[in-house]
Order: C-alpha cells, then structure tokens, then sequence
C-alpha cells in the first residue's frame, strides 16, 4: 500500500515547446521560455552567448538578427539567459529563459525563430502540466500557479503561494495516511485470516473511521470562506429613489463612481465597483431606484435593478431614515427575508434619535449618513461579516468547487463504510467504500485525475506558464 503515496513517476518530455511568458505589450523586460530537452541547443542557435551556459547561472546574450548574412548576422538587442538543467528545474526538464527587452517585435523573432530550430508552441499551462506530470507540483499547487496570477488582491495572493507551498496538501496528508493504514490492517486481516492474524475488531474500524472523517469535515467547512476568497461576491444596493444609494456607494469605493444629485432617479443603470474588504473581493452594484415609473428608460433600469438583485449574493437595503417605509420598501424587505442582508438608515445625519434603524423586518440595520461619513465603517465591518460568514482564514483551505467535491465524495464513502461497519458487513464490503474514500483523497492532489479533468484546469493557464 505504501505505493499509493508515492507522486507518480516523472515523465520525460520527447519534445522542446516555447512560449512568450511576460503578458502580452510593451514592457522593460520580456521572457521567452523554452523547455524540453532541445532547449539549451536551441537556445543557443537564437543568440551569441557570451559564455557558455551553465546551470542555474545567468548569462549575457546577444539576440541575433537573421535578416543579415548567415555568415556574421547582427545584434538586434542583448538578453540575460538563465538555464535550468533537468530535473532541477520548474518543468523538471532542460529549461531555458531568455530574459530580452520588452518588445513585441523582439520576442516575436525569438519564438518564430525557436520553432524554425524544432520547438512547437507551448498550449495553455504547458509548462506547469509537465511540472505536474514530473511529480515537481501536486494538483492544488498548480491550481494555486493559476491562482496567483489572477489575484486581484492580497489576501488572494497569499492564499494562492501557500497553496503554492503545498499547504492543502499537507492539511489531507494525515487523513489520508492514516486511511491508507486502516485499509491495509484490513486486507490483512483478509488476506492472513487461515494464519492466526485476528480481524480488525467492529470498534477499532469504527474508531480510525472517525479519526479520519474529523479533519476532513474540518477541511469541507474551510470551502465557504476559501470559495469566497478565491471568487469574491456581489452586493446589491438597492432602495426607493434620493435615499442615497449612489452616495452610499461612492463612500464604499471611496472615490465619485455615480453620479449624485437631488433628482430623484438619478441612476438609471447599474453601475459596478469591485473593492477589496480584508481581501475579499466584493463587486458593488449601483441600482436604479425602485418605483411605479412611466419613463421608458426609467422603467428598463428598474428592471436590472430587480434583475441584479436577483442574482446577488449580499443585498444592501437604503432606507431614508427621515421618511416613512412606502410600500415598494415593505415588498422588498419581505423580499430578501432569509438572505445575506444588510439594512442602511441613511441620513441619520437629519434624522431624530428616534427615527434612527426601526423597522427592518428582522433584518440588521445601521443608521449611516453618506454626507458625514456616519456609520460607513460600521457598515463595512458588517458587509465583511455577512460576505464571510463569520468564517476566519486559515491555511490550507478549498478554494474551487473540484476540490471541494473531492473531500465531500470522501466524507460520504466514509460514511458509508461506517454504517456498513455498523451493521456487521463483511470487511471486503467495507473496503469498497474506504477504497472510494481514497481515490477521492487521491484525486484532491491529481493522483488519480483522468486526462481530460487535467485538460479542463490547465487549459484555463496563459500560455507561457
């Protein structure tokens, strides 16, 4: 059983691929990277190197210009070459980065150039499925290579390098050793049953099932917080007409997004915003505001304002705390009744003591004044705790719905196994189900993953990583 563990056996590439791996545009510096075991060969066809390459050593180059004589072609720009000798290197194969001036043009010549000498293009995430393919990375850490490089904020960010770092990994590795453990005490037990070795007793299996479900219901809860720190979420703001919604809104993005003015129905669209709040990404969404409107145009903006409050996942509700509820706000609070929702009493800043949050159906309410700022950071705090859930950071988290479904299936067939071992059903019946845990803790690192899954991730990569 100890094979089980092991990462799977490196692959060795039979082709070299290259790709441009600085985004596309004008840049100080761009990288072509090539890898495979034609890469240094290649690599040294495109430039003049001043020394030859070494590993893990930078080393001067002149990128040359096929246009002039085949005998002495010129200096078009000059590189910094780095070569990374096989296996110690990202791909675990020959690697070599060619580190040229930002320029389009130039880096154009140098992978046109590399594909002349026997490269291909590399396909989306190449470079990190061979990385995967040679045991270098597991399946969180390449899907954390992904991650990293779309973080928009900082708390993405850090999340993604220590998934990076393995620490999703290391989080299952317990579990699934010590599942690996049980199920081998089985099969012995089976296997050696005519040689005096006893059989795991019904309360020893039901134990070690419990001790391997407990962290792995730990990590399926992490998935709520992980998900929305990987996704963030949307927030409706919504309300009648001049209850200050648009200045509600530009105090939350903290700049002048919507306009603003007395004029009730000002907003005649939806107007977005994504900020950052403790890291969350969390994308605000302006309304128009909700009445019996006869303009047409009027009329199609309070239609997407029902239709962005429909899809939201937090709804923020702007009340004028000096006016009465009207009946549209009564429809909508009764509306929302049972969602992530917040209530605004704006202008408090003109409104008596006691007018300040009465009335919100059972819905949390802040009194808040967008003019003087009154209550804004409260509301921040509480918009953060509604989008978290009251869920804390923790390392070594789910972060997308492949992952989660993984440890879910694993926890069910735990289940199942423990109810089987209840009900007195034979150990090879019980093996079934443990055996359905593993692949499915296997299948959280790519171990067990089929092709066309390992298709779907990286081809969500830009090409050149």
């Amino acid at each position: 059983m100890a094979d089980i563990l092991q990462n799977p056996d490196p692959v060795q590439a039979l082709d070299t691929i290259a790709a441009v791996s600085t985004p596309p545009g004008r840049g100080g510096i761009g990288i072509v990277r090539l890898s495979g075991p034609d890469a240094p060969s290649i690599a040294a066809q495109l430039l003049r190197l001043r020394h030859p390459l070494e590993h893990g050593r930078a080393r001067l180059a002149e990128v040359l210009d096929t246009a002039e004589s085949a005998e002495s072609p010129a200096r078009i720009d000059e590189a910094m070459v780095t070569y990374f000798a096989a296996p110690n290197s990202y791909t675990a194969d020959d690697l070599v980065e060619i580190a040229a001036h930002g320029s389009p043009v130039v880096l154009d010549l140098l992978l046109r150039r590399a594909i002349e000498h026997g490269a291909r293009l590399a396909e989306p995430g190449e470079f990190t499925q061979r990385a995967f393919l040679s045991g270098r990375i597991d399946l969180t850490q390449a899907e954390a290579v992904r991650d990293l490089i779309e973080a928009q904020t900082l708390t993405q960010a850090r999340q993604a390098a220590s998934q990076m770092g393995g620490a999703l990994s290391r989080r299952a590795a317990p579990a699934k050793q010590n599942l690996v453990e049980l199920v081998a005490l089985m099969e012995a037990g089976i296997d050696f049953a005519e040689d005096d070795i006893d059989v795991t007793p019904q309360q020893e299996i039901a134990r070690r099932i419990d001790e391997i479900a407990l962290p792995l219901a730990a990590l399926e809860t992490s998935f709520s917080r992980g998900r929305i720190v990987h996704d963030g979420l949307t927030l409706a703001i919504v309300g009648r007409p001049n209850a200050g919604k648009s200045s509600l809104f530009n105090r939350l993005v903290e700049r002048d997004r919507a306009i603003v003015t007395p004029t009730p129905g000002t907003t005649r669209d939806t107007v977005s915003e994504r900020i950052s709040l403790d890291g969350i990404p969390l994308e605000l969404v302006d309304t128009a505001g909700l009445r019996e409107a006869h303009d047409v145009a009027e009329q199609l903006g309070i239609a997407r304002s029902r239709e962005a409050l429909a899809d939201a996942a937090l709804v923020l509700i702007v009340m004028d705390a000096t006016q009465p509820l009207n009946e549209e706000e009564r429809d909508l609070l009764a509306a929302v009744q049972g969602r992530p929702a917040l209530v605004a009493c704006n202008k408090s800043d003109l409104a008596t003591p006691a007018a300040a949050p009465q009335n919100a159906q059972g819905i949390p309410a802040i009194a808040t004044s967008a003019l003087t700022g009154e209550g804004v950071a409260e509301l921040r705090s509480r918009i953060l705790a509604l989008a978290s859930g009251g869920a804390a950071s923790e390392s070594g988290m789910l972060t997308n719905m492949r992952q989660h479904q993984a440890v879910t299936t694993a926890l069910s067939a735990l289940t199942d196994a423990k109810n089987a071992n209840a009900g007195g059903i034979p150990h090879e019946m019980i093996l079934l189900d443990l055996y359905r845990a593993l692949w499915a803790l296997d299948s959280l690192t790519g171990q067990t993953t089929t092709d066309d899954i390992l298709q779907l991730i990286f081809s969500t990569f830009c090409i050149g990583k």
